[in-house]
C-alpha cells in the first residue's frame, strides 16, 4: 500500500515544513504523531485542506518550542497525513505515512508556520556482492536483537526478510530500534543504500552487545534470587528440624551465649539495660547484614570489659617498700607517695586512684617506675604512649556510626588489664598536639579528674564506665607543654638527675647485672672496676639519667659475648678496667670543660636548666678597639639578649667603683659569646653571670672556673631568684663545680636537694650585684657588705 501511495502521489516542491522533536520519520514507514504547538497545528489543517503532504524534519534540539529554520536538520522525509484526530487536552493526534527522503534547499516563509522549498531524493536500488553481505550481517544481527529484547515483536522478523531492497531494509530496522535520534538522522541523511547498511551495521553491533550484557545480568540477579530463596526455605526446614529434634540453632546459641555473659559481666544496671536492648536489637538482624558484625562487636566489647573484676591490692607496706627500693635508688619521694596511698588504702577500702604524674629528664627511669608501682600493689600495669598523638578519638573513641569503629585507648587498656583497677602510665603526655581533628589533651580532662572518671563515656561504648579506682601514672620531661587545667588535675612528682656517685651506684647494682643477664654471659665472673665505670659516665655520655650508661655498658659486653662466643677468651674471670673501656668503646666523646679550663679574664661558669636536666654553660667577653658596639652570638634568645644589654648598663653604671676606666664603651666594641652555637639558649638566670664577665674582662681579673653562678640582675642591681635550682645544682655537682652563687630567695629550695649532692658545695647566697663581686674577686675589687656565706 506504501508504494502504492508513493507512486500515486506527487511531491510539490514547495512543502509546510513540520519541526519533529526526539524522533525521525523513514520513508515506506506509518509513523503516529502528537502535535502540540498552534503553528504545527495550524500547518496540519491547511495540509489537510490542501495535498495532505508535509516535509517531517527532526529538530536538533528538543527543548525548543518554535523551531526555526537553523534549529532543524537540512534533511528530512515527505509524508502524507493519513488521519487526524484532536485530544480533549487541545492536542493533535495524526498518523502520517513517509513518502520520500527530502533535502531542504531553502526556507520560503517562517510564518505562521514554515515552508521550505525541497529536493526530493530518488532512490536507485542496486545490487553487489558487497550489498548483499551487508543485509545478511544486518539480518542476523537484528534477528538476535528481537529474539533478546522485550520491546520488538518477533513478527518483525518475518517482516524484515521480506524486505529485498537493501535501502528500505535499513529504514525498517532503524525506524524501530531503540536507538539515539541523531543515529537515526544520519541512517537518513545517507543518501546511498550501501552506505546506509554500513552506518547501520556498527550500531547493530553494539546494541546486540549491549542486550547480551543486560540478559547476563538479569540471569545472574535471578539465580542470586533463586539460590537464596533455597537457601531461606532450607534454612527455614532445618530451624523445625532442629526444633522437633530439641537442638537450638548456630544462632540462637549464639544469642543464648551472648545473654548469659551479660548476666555475668556484673554490669550497672543502667549498661545492661542498654547491652539486652541491643541483643534483641542483634537477634532481628539478618547474618548478611552490614550491621550484624558492627552490632556483635559492640556486644562482645560490652561484655569483655572487666566491670565488676578488680584485683586486691597487696597493703603489706614494708613488701611494697622493698619491691620499690629494688627497682630503683634513691627515689625517696614517690616511694613515700605510694606508700602514704598504701596507708590510707589499709585504712579506707573505697579510696580513689591518685592521679601522679612523674616529671623529669630521659632516663632518670619514669616509665620503669611504673611497672614497680604496679608490681608493689599487685595491679596489673598497663602502659599507653601519648607522644604524637593528635586525635581526640584515640582516647574517647569513634562513633558507631563510622566503619571500623573502636573504642579509645583508656577502654582498650582497661580491656587488655582485665580488671578495672590498674596502675595506668599515660607515657610522654607532655607530647600530647592537636589538629582539627580535637584536642587529646582536652579529653584527659574528664579522665584524669577523679570527681568526673567516675562515669566515664567512651564514644564507642556510649554507656558509662568508672575509672575511679584506676591508678593513673603519667611521665612527662617537662610541665611547660601541659595545659594549666590539665596539670592542675594531677600530683607532680620531679624525679631530678643523678651526679656521678648516684650512676656509679645504678650501674653497680641495676645496668650491669641486667646487662650480664641479658647478654647471656652468666657463666664468666665479669666486673667493673670503679675507675672504669666512672670513665664511661664523664668520659662517654653526657645525660641527666642513665640511659646512654646502660646502652654503652651494653657495648662493652656485647662485645664479651662475641669473643666468648668465639672461643677467644683464656679464662672466665673478667675484669674490664679504663684501658678496656678505651679498647671496646674508642676514644672519649666528652672531656671536662671546667677542669680543662683554665682562669682567664672574661670567662665565667653559669649554670642552665633545659628539659633534659641541668648543665652548665660558659660565658665569654672579649673587648676589642672600636666604640659603643654590643655583639651578641651563641643562638641567645631575645631575654637573654636583653640580660646582656642590662649586665653591660650596669657595669658601665658602677665603673667608676670598680676602677674601670668610665670610657671603655666609647673606645671599645664588646662581644659576649655563649659557646655551643648550635643550642638554642633563652631566659634571664645567666644575667650575674654576664654581668661578672664583663667585670671580669674590663678589670682584668680571672674568675675561678670551679666557680658557677646562676641569678637574674636588675639595672639597680638586685639579683633575682630563679628557677630550676636543684637540675642546677647537681648539674654543677656533676660537672666538678666546688663553689656556686645563689640569688639569697633561692636559699629555701636546697632544702629538696638531697644531702649527699650538696655536700662538697659551697653555696654563698647574694642579694645584689656587689655581694657577687665580693664573692667572685675578694679583695681584688673595691666592694660594700659581703653577702652571706654556706657550707653544704
Amino acid at each position: 500500500m506504501a508504494e502504492d501511495i508513493q507512486n500515486k502521489v506527487e511531491i510539490p516542491r514547495e512543502v509546510p515544513v513540520l519541526p519533529l522533536k526526539g524522533g525521525v520519520v523513514f520513508p515506506n514507514l506509518m509513523v503516529p504523531l502528537v502535535v502540540t504547538t498552534p503553528s504545527s497545528q495550524k500547518l496540519i489543517d491547511d495540509a489537510l485542506a490542501s495535498k495532505r503532504i508535509v516535509a517531517a524534519v527532526t529538530q536538533k534540539k528538543e527543548d525548543i518550542e518554535n523551531p526555526g529554520p537553523d534549529d532543524l536538520y537540512s534533511a528530512g522525509t515527505a509524508c502524507m497525513i493519513l488521519k487526524m484526530l484532536r485530544t480533549p487536552d487541545g492536542n493533535m493526534r495524526v498518523l502520517v505515512q513517509g513518502l520520500e527522503r527530502v533535502k531542504i534547499v531553502k526556507y520560503t516563509k517562517t510564518e505562521p508556520y514554515l515552508v521550505a522549498e525541497v529536493l526530493v531524493i530518488k532512490e536507485e536500488e542496486r545490487e553487489s556482492v558487497e550489498i548483499e553481505a551487508l543485509k545478511h550481517n544486518i539480518l542476523s544481527m537484528f534477528q538476535e536483537i528481537v529474539k533478546n529484547s522485550p520491546y520488538l515483536p518477533d513478527e518483525f522478523i518475518t517482516v524484515a526478510l521480506n524486505i529485498k531492497e537493501a535501502g528500505k531494509l535499513a529504514d525498517f530496522i532503524a525506524s524501530y530500534m531503540n536507538i539515539k535520534t541523531e543515529e537515526k538522522q544520519e541512517i537518513l541523511e545517507a543518501f546511498d543504500p550501501e552506505e546506509r547498511l554500513k552506518k547501520l551495521l556498527p550500531i547493530l553491533s553494539r546494541e546486540l552487545e549491549v542486550i547480551k550484557l543486560s540478559t547476563k545480568i538479569q540471569q545472574q540477579v535471578k539465580s542470586e534470587l533463586d539460590k537464596g530463596q533455597r537457601e531461606y526455605i532450607l534454612r527455614e526446614q532445618l530451624k523445625a528440624i532442629q526444633r522437633e529434634l530439641g537442638i537450638k540453632d548456630e544462632r540462637e546459641a549464639e544469642i543464648s551465649e551472648l545473654r548469659e555473659k551479660i548476666e555475668a559481666a556484673g554490669m550497672p544496671e543502667e549498661v545492661k539495660k542498654v547491652a539486652l536492648k541491643e541483643l534483641d536489637r542483634f537477634s532481628k538482624i539478618p547474618p548478611g547484614s552490614p550491621e550484624y558484625t558492627v552490632s556483635r562487636t559492640y556486644l562482645e566489647w560490652l561484655v569483655e570489659l572487666p566491670w565488676s573484676v578488680e584485683t586486691e591490692d597487696n597493703l603489706d607496706l614494708r613488701r611494697a617498700e622493698n619491691i620499690l627500693k629494688e627497682d630503683h635508688y634513691d627515689l625517696e619521694k614517690v616511694r613515700d607517695r605510694i606508700l602514704e596511698f598504701l596507708a590510707v588504702r589499709k585504712l579506707k577500702k573505697d579510696t580513689k586512684g591518685p592521679i601522679l604524674c612523674f616529671v623529669g629528664p630521659p632516663g632518670v627511669g619514669k616509665t620503669s617506675l611504673g611497672k614497680s608501682i604496679a608490681r608493689a600493689l599487685g595491679r596489673k600495669f598497663v602502659r599507653m604512649s601519648l607522644g604524637g598523638i593528635r586525635d581526640e578519638a584515640e582516647i574517647r573513641g569513634h562513633r558507631r556510626t563510622y566503619i571500623g569503629a573502636l573504642p579509645g585507648r583508656i577502654i582498650q587498656g582497661i580491656k587488655q588489664a582485665g580488671s578495672k583497677n590498674p596502675v595506668f602510665m599515660l607515657d610522654e603526655i607532655d607530647k600530647v598536639g592537636m589538629d582539627f581533628r580535637g584536642d587529646p589533651q582536652a579529653a584527659l580532662l574528664e579522665v584524669l579528674d577523679p570527681e568526673q572518671n567516675r562515669e566515664f563515656v567512651d564514644h564507642y561504648l556510649d554507656v558509662p564506665f568508672d575509672l575511679s579506682r584506676v591508678l593513673f601514672i603519667a611521665t612527662a620531661n617537662i610541665t611547660a607543654t601541659i595545659p594549666p587545667a590539665l596539670l592542675d588535675r594531677m600530683e607532680v612528682l620531679e624525679l631530678p638527675g643523678y651526679i656521678d656517685e648516684e650512676k656509679l651506684f645504678i650501674a653497680r647494682g641495676y645496668l650491669i647485672p641486667r646487662q650480664i643477664k641479658e647478654n647471656g654471659l652468666e657463666e664468666l665472673d665479669i666486673s667493673f672496676t670503679n675507675t672504669a665505670i666512672l670513665k664511661i659516665i664523664r668520659e662517654y655520655t653526657r645525660e641527666a639519667g642513665v640511659r646512654n650508661l646502660e646502652r654503652n655498658i651494653a657495648s662493652v659486653l656485647r662485645k664479651i659475648a662475641k669473643d666468648y662466643a668465639m672461643g677467644n677468651l683464656k679464662e672466665n674471670k673478667i675484669r674490664i678496667g679504663v684501658k678496656e673501656i678505651e679498647k671496646y668503646l674508642g676514644p672519649p666523646q666528652f672531656y671536662s670543660e671546667v677542669k680543662e679550663r683554665k682562669g682567664e679574664p672574661g670567662v665565667v661558669t653559669g649554670l642552665a636548666w633545659t628539659p633534659t636536666g641541668g648543665d652548665i654553660l660558659f660565658i665569654e667577653a672579649l673587648k676589642m678597639p672600636g666604640g659603643k658596639r654590643l655583639i651578641l652570638t651563641g643562638q641567645l634568645g631575645d631575654v637573654m639578649k636583653e640580660s646582656a644589654e642590662a649586665a653591660l648598663s650596669l657595669a658601665r653604671s658602677l665603673a667608676g667603683e670598680l676602677g674601670i676606666d668610665p670610657k671603655f664603651y666609647e673606645k671599645y666594641d664588646i662581644h659576649i659569646h655563649v659557646p655551643a652555637g648550635a643550642i638554642p639558649k633563652d631566659g634571664p638566670s645567666a644575667g650575674i653571670a654576664m654581668f661578672t664577665a664583663l667585670v671580669s674582662l674590663l678589670t682584668g681579673e680571672a674568675v675561678d672556673p670551679e666557680l658557677a653562678m646562676t641569678g637574674e640582675i636588675t639595672l639597680r642591681g638586685k639579683v633575682m631568684p630563679v628557677g630550676g635550682i636543684k637540675e642546677k645544682v647537681i648539674a654543677a655537682k656533676r660537672a666538678g663545680i666546688k663553689r656556686v652563687i645563689l640569688p639569697r630567695w633561692n636559699e629555701k629550695d636546697l632544702g629538696e636537694i638531697p644531702k649527699h649532692i650538696r655536700k662538697g658545695l659551697d653555696f654563698i647566697y647574694v642579694d645584689n650585684v656587689r655581694d657577687v663581686l665580693r664573692a667572685v674577686f675578694g679583695n681584688k675589687l673595691k666592694r660594700k657588705k659581703g653577702g652571706k656565706r654556706k657550707r653544704g
